[in-house]
Order: structure tokens, then C-alpha cells, then sequence
């Protein structure tokens, strides 16, 4: 334990030290099982099973932290379903999604809106339905929310370090420290019930020191609430929990450790949740498409497949790297891979390692994306959306 300890203050590059998440994968046996009943589109297999598993975990690892599950990652039914049969609580980011919860059987009053932006459409749609607690990032914000629900419970999100997570999230949300108190204020000269604080580490965080910098931080402004008569009860530390792609994490556990001792002096009229998204359901999936041609182009080789960025494979283009899987074995050349879209945006990687024989009509395997794939898919083009299928 003190070896860890140590190293988990270290200034070190994350692929030093975390190596530590348990591989999790669905079984591809039932990816086999399913392309024997037929192929016609991109798919996404979901085992149910696995992202119980993962809910589980996680509240063990955080015994204090209650997960609300962030809808936006998977907001299939069924994997809805599977979670609120395993206890997770929600957050959604649109009134879409406040439907689909609803729906389900959620009461508003347990879902949290967690879009730090909100249309006042959204806002009376949200609050005639009966949710409660809405996040802010800005005077102006909280000013709407109040004007359309006096009574609304609001947490302030902050700024915190992104350092280590593979998409920073910082910049576009998150109040910094020197607009914090103006807020505050704001809310007392409003009446307002500004009862708790979130943050966001970053997508894909590597480095869980920054969720101790979060709770940290949001402890300060706690204090700053309590000095001018507010009553904080409420703590979210948000997302970017990581699964294993190509690069190596820190497992649940180890960030758990770090999170249990930053809440542990947490007075206990603090209640604690989390927003796992990626976390619950990105391992419990494959992707899995099709080659529709290949090409030679100025001396490159070209793959396309029936999937692009516009069909699920989004976040490639934004610095994801997922482990990419055939049935061929032979000798890996770069190659150029692209959607089947006539966008020229719609190219996935370039100089990605992969066997020379892929050739058309080969599937393409993509394991642990169950998050963001299916979520993203349009039907830019008129290619059709990706079936899932729940085990």
C-alpha cells in the first residue's frame, strides 16, 4: 500500500505505474454466434451481464460514491435497464434523454442535469416533469434556472486539472476559481438553494491524482458556501473513469483508494455520486463492421469500411485508439482506413498497422466500445444506423 501511495504522487507518465486494470472483454465467442445468423450492417453485441459487473465494482471500489450513470455514453433501453436493476442512479444532458428515463420507470426527482447549459425550454420542460437538481457554471446560468424553478437544487461545476486524461475537458465548462465567489454571492442575494459542487477530470483520465485535486477544491468552495449561509450537501466527481484501449490505466481500485481518503473528513451531510459513462459499458461490447473495398492510392494502401465516423467509429478522429481486430494474420502495413461516406472528413486513421491481406468483405472487430459508437451514429449519407444487440 505504501508503495503505491508513493507512487501514486509521483509526477510520473501514466504508462509507468498504472498497468493495473484487469482485462474485461465480452466473450468473442458470441460475436462468432452472432454473425452466424446473418450480416447486413454494422452492429454493436452488448453483453448485459458485464455491465452489471462493472456497476458492481464500481460501487465497491467507492463504498461512499453513489454512480449516476451518464446516458449520453450507451442510452440503449436495455442497458438502462440493466442498471437501474443494479441500483445506478442517472444523469442526462437533454430532455431526450429525461424522456427515455422516465419511460423506464426513473423518478425526476432521482435524475440529475448535468448539462451545464440548458435552453429555458429545456429547463421548464425538465422542471414541469418534476427533476430537482440542475448544474451550473455561471451567474447567467443559475439566474435562468432560478427565473424557472425558484426552488431548483443546484451544484456549481469547477474548474480542475485535466492532466493525464486522454480528451481534457476543461475550457468550455467550469467556473474558475476567481469567478467563483461572484456566484456564490449571486445565489445568496437570489435566495437560491446552491446546495453542491461537481467537477470533471477529463475523458479517459489516467491519472487519479486529479480527483483528488477536484475533491480538494471543491471542499474550499464548500467552505466559501458555508461563510455566507448556504447549506452544501452534495459533492459529484463527475466522470472520465478509463477502460483499456491501446494505452494502459489505473484501475477502478486504484482510483478508488485515492477518492476514499480525499472524502473521508467529509462532513457526513455531504452525500457523494459520480458520473461513470464510459466506465459501465464500454467493456461490455464489440463493434463490429465490415470492409466494403480497399484501394491503392500515390503508394498507400486504402481500406473502407461500412462504418465511419458518421456510422460510430467518431472517436478515432478524436485521438481514441482502439485495439482493431481481423481474421487475417498476415504481415501489418499501414494503411489508410475510411468511412463510406463521400465526406472526405470521413477517414478514421492513417497509417494504422494492419494485416496486408484484409481485403473486401472481411469483418472488422473493434472490442470494448461499447461507449460512444452507436451514441454518435447518424445516417449522414443515408447509410443505415448500427443494429445493437443485447445479450
Amino acid at each position: 500500500m505504501q508503495m503505491r501511495t508513493t507512487a501514486l504522487r509521483r509526477k510520473v507518465d501514466a504508462e509507468e505505474i498504472f498497468d493495473t486494470h484487469p482485462e474485461v472483454r465480452l466473450d468473442f465467442e458470441h460475436v462468432q454466434a452472432a454473425l452466424k445468423k446473418g450480416y447486413s450492417k454494422p452492429f454493436l453485441l452488448v453483453d448485459s451481464h458485464i455491465v452489471r459487473t462493472k456497476a458492481r465494482r464500481f460501487k465497491t471500489a467507492m463504498p461512499q460514491v453513489q454512480p449516476h450513470y451518464a446516458v449520453k455514453a450507451n442510452p440503449d433501453p436495455r442497458v438502462l435497464s440493466a442498471l437501474i436493476e443494479e441500483g445506478v442512479g442517472f444523469e442526462i444532458a437533454s430532455i431526450s434523454e429525461l424522456d427515455l428515463l422516465l419511460s423506464l420507470g426513473v423518478p425526476a426527482a432521482e435524475i440529475y442535469y448535468s448539462n451545464p447549459m440548458k435552453s429555458r425550454a429545456y429547463l421548464e420542460y425538465a422542471a414541469s416533469k418534476g427533476v430537482e437538481w440542475y448544474v451550473l457554471d455561471s451567474v447567467e446560468e443559475l439566474r435562468k434556472i432560478v427565473s424557472v424553478k425558484p426552488d431548483a437544487k443546484m451544484y456549481l461545476r469547477i474548474d480542475t486539472p485535466n492532466i493525464g486524461s486522454d480528451w481534457p475537458l476543461a475550457g468550455k465548462f467550469g467556473t474558475h476559481a476567481a469567478e467563483i465567489k461572484g456566484i456564490i454571492n449571486e445565489a445568496v442575494k437570489l435566495k437560491a438553494d446552491l446546495a453542491g459542487v461537481t467537477f470533471h477530470v477529463g475523458s479517459q483520465c489516467r491519472n487519479p491524482q486529479n480527483w483528488r485535486v477536484g475533491i480538494e477544491r471543491a471542499k474550499k468552495v464548500f467552505a466559501d458556501m458555508r461563510r455566507v449561509g448556504l447549506s452544501p450537501r452534495l459533492l459529484n466527481i463527475g466522470g472520465g473513469y478509463p477502460v483499456r484501449h491501446i494505452k494502459p490505466i489505473p484501475s477502478i481500485e486504484v482510483i478508488g483508494e485515492v477518492v476514499n481518503a480525499a472524502i473521508a473528513d467529509l462532513p457526513k451531510e455531504i452525500r457523494i455520486m459520480a458520473e461513470p459513462g464510459r466506465y459501465l459499458v464500454s467493456d461490455a461490447a464489440y463493434f463490429v463492421c465490415r470492409v466494403v473495398g480497399t484501394a491503392t492510392r500515390n503508394g498507400k494502401r486504402w481500406m473502407y469500411w461500412d462504418a465511419g465516423m458518421f456510422g460510430g467509429v467518431i472517436e478515432v478522429t478524436e485521438g481514441l485508439r482502439y485495439e482493431i481486430l481481423s481474421d487475417r494474420s498476415g504481415h501489418d502495413i499501414p494503411w489508410c482506413v475510411a468511412g463510406p461516406t463521400c465526406d472526405s472528413v470521413d477517414i478514421l486513421m492513417r497509417d494504422e498497422m494492419l494485416p496486408e491481406d484484409i481485403q473486401e468483405g472481411d469483418f472488422i472487430y473493434i472490442p470494448n466500445a461499447g461507449a460512444y459508437t452507436t451514441a454518435y451514429a447518424s445516417n449522414f449519407n443515408g447509410f443505415p444506423l448500427p443494429d445493437v444487440v443485447v445479450l
